[in-house]
């Protein structure tokens, strides 16, 4: 659609803040997330003017995180204004987890006025320069004639001008935001959206071909595969495909679609003999798309809009540089159904799933409490799979349960902490999530520690009345830590304690709904009486006795070559190590 919403595409305004604030307007921004400061008063004045939403946090890095979510569950640009220095700095490791998970955001900062610059000013950094490794762009513009085009720029960068999404950051001085327009310039023009670039015929023929000569589909998606959503049913039926998600690309294929197989996930990777990855890095989640987990005669199509989703780590045979609607588009409208499809593969793959998922829907259902008396994750989450809704967006953080819910909880619409293994983002996504969907349940599932990074947020979801269920799987530890400090380091337990904190009475005194769950039978009454007084906190005792998937596959230990235990020792055997 086009930017500009003024007639002829025109602003017409008085000072840079106020045209910064135009700007965005014209966008369609209609929220942004922030917390305010002297260093952008004047922007956060006019923003608040213009209508536009500001959801105000209690730390810089939820404003990021909430900007985050807001991008993925709304498809758009996820908009944050964060004050100068200690502002920045603190929203810095939000940024770097939007970078490396792909997220597109802007980052509007405040710099210190032109006339204080290099002088030692209050809260004067290299703001740039820190966050310049973690950015698609940076942009500090000094001089008013330069604020559309940079913005442009920052825009752009954010969703992949540069090779691929991510966040840009743009500041101006304090001095510039209050300016007045001279008259030349209070009249600027806003430029439409580029389109994307055809993928090329050649390509997709080549692509079709591999798919003509294929026995063994496997199609794996990720974040940059959302724009094929309306395709991706077809699609894999006409490649008699096997379909595996990643975190981040959860729901893009309904659950219950036969080709889907989460179960059988490692088996699937290492048989296909055509792979194709769709918007999706061969990142450690996916072994670097190594022979120590996929066949090595396989062969891989890679489709995506940058490098590190078509030729990162594993080249492909056929890469497809362009938006993945389009290219899928492009390849069902060619002859690219294979010729001899294995189905007998495909028919044992679906059928191990099943049985593995009724074996998990049995587990979940008769999981002992521990030694030490307290529920079993897998007994929460099945009773938290319970309230989850065919639109409900669910948010999981943490790293002991994080794991046991990537395996078992349901998730049609979903969030994580990401490939950068961001801990702490339950809270400001889920908060974000209700506040960008009021109509959609919201369930959150935080360990104990995660919970702690960001838990006084939940007085952001209350003010902005942000109906989320906040579930707090306490086990009173950095638990993966703590086991691996049993296992490897003879019980020498150093600063993975984490006892007697009362979530529930600290959601109370937010001005939230809180209650502790001690008990099983305690567990069902207080998730329905939480549910029915949003925003809530549900502190839940959980063991700290039940091994997690995570730390069973050695990814606590942090192997030298593969993430997993498995794949790193199939992988020295491929070195000869």
């Amino acid at each position: 659609m086009p930017l500009a919403t003024l007639s002829e595409g025109m602003f017409m305004t008085n000072t840079v803040a106020g045209l910064v604030a135009d700007y965005l307007s014209a966008r369609g921004v209609t929220r942004i997330f922030g917390l305010c400061g002297g260093h952008i008063q004047p922007m956060w004045d006019e923003v608040a003017r213009r209508g536009i939403d500001i959801v105000d946090v209690r730390h810089e890095g939820a404003a990021i995180f909430m900007a985050h979510a807001a991008a993925e569950i709304t498809g758009t640009v996820g908009v944050a204004m964060i004050t100068a220095g200690p502002g920045v700095t603190n929203a810095t490791t939000g940024i770097a987890n939007a970078f490396i998970s792909g997220v597109p955001l802007v980052v509007i900062s405040g710099r210190v006025p032109r006339p204080q610059s290099g002088m030692g000013a209050m809260q004067d950094l290299p703001q740039s320069g820190i966050l310049a490794p973690i950015c698609q762009s940076v942009h500090e513009v000094w001089d008013q004639r330069h604020v559309i085009a940079q913005l442009d720029a920052a825009f752009a960068a954010a969703q992949g001008s540069n090779g691929r999404p991510g966040p840009a950051y743009i500041d101006f001085p304090v001095d510039l935001q209050e300016e007045p327009l001279y008259p030349t310039n209070a009249y600027m023009s806003v430029p439409g959206p580029a389109s994307p670039a055809p993928s090329a015929q050649q390509e997709v023929e080549a692509g079709s071909r591999l798919l003509r000569a294929a026995t063994k589909v496997l199609v794996i998606s990720g974040r940059g595969a959302f724009s094929g959503r309306p395709e991706m049913p077809e699609f894999v039926d006409r490649a008699e495909a096997i379909f595996l998600d990643s975190a981040e690309s959860k729901g893009l294929l309904p659950l219950d679609n036969p080709s889907y197989v989460p179960a059988v996930r490692g088996r699937a990777m290492r048989e296909a003999d055509l792979v194709i990855t769709l918007g999706r890095r061969l990142d450690f989640q996916l072994g670097y798309g190594s022979p120590a987990v996929f066949a090595a005669e396989a062969r891989f199509l890679r489709i995506g809009q940058n490098y590190t989703e078509t030729g990162e780590n594993r080249r492909g045979d056929v890469e497809i540089q362009a938006d993945v609607g389009e290219a899928l588009r492009a390849l069902l409208a060619a002859d690219m159904s294979p010729r001899e499809p294995d189905r007998g593969w495909i028919e044992e793959l679906r059928s191990g799933n099943k049985i593995r998922a009724h074996k998990l829907a049995q587990t979940l259902a008769a999981q002992p409490v521990g030694d030490d008396g307290r529920i079993h994750p897998y007994t929460l989450i099945n009773a938290l799979n319970g309230l989850i809704e065919d639109d409900t967006i669910v948010v999981a953080d943490g790293g002991d349960i994080l794991s046991f819910a990537r395996i078992a909880l349901k998730a049609p619409t979903y969030l994580d902490c990401g490939p950068l293994g961001c801990l702490g983002v339950g809270v400001p996504f889920a908060t974000s999530a209700a506040i960008s969907s009021p109509n959609r349940r919201v369930v959150a599932l935080i360990g104990d520690g995660s919970f702690g990074f960001h838990g006084v947020e939940i007085n952001t979801a209350v003010r902005h009345h942000a109906h989320a269920l906040f579930v707090v799987a306490n086990n009173e530890a950095w638990n993966i830590e703590r086991q691996d400090q049993i296992e490897r380091y003879d019980g020498n337990l150093v600063g993975v304690d984490l006892a007697g904190c009362r979530y529930d009475l600290m959601a109370k005194g937010l001005g939230a709904h809180g209650e502790r769950v001690e008990r099983l039978d305690e567990l069902g009454p207080a998730l329905a009486r939480a549910q029915a007084n949003l925003p809530a906190v549900v502190d839940v005792l959980v063991t700290r006795n039940a091994d997690s998937p995570d730390f069973l596959s050695g990814l606590a230990t942090v192997p030298a070559y593969q993430a997993l235990s498995s794949w790193d020792q199939a992988e020295r055997r491929l070195r000869g190590r």
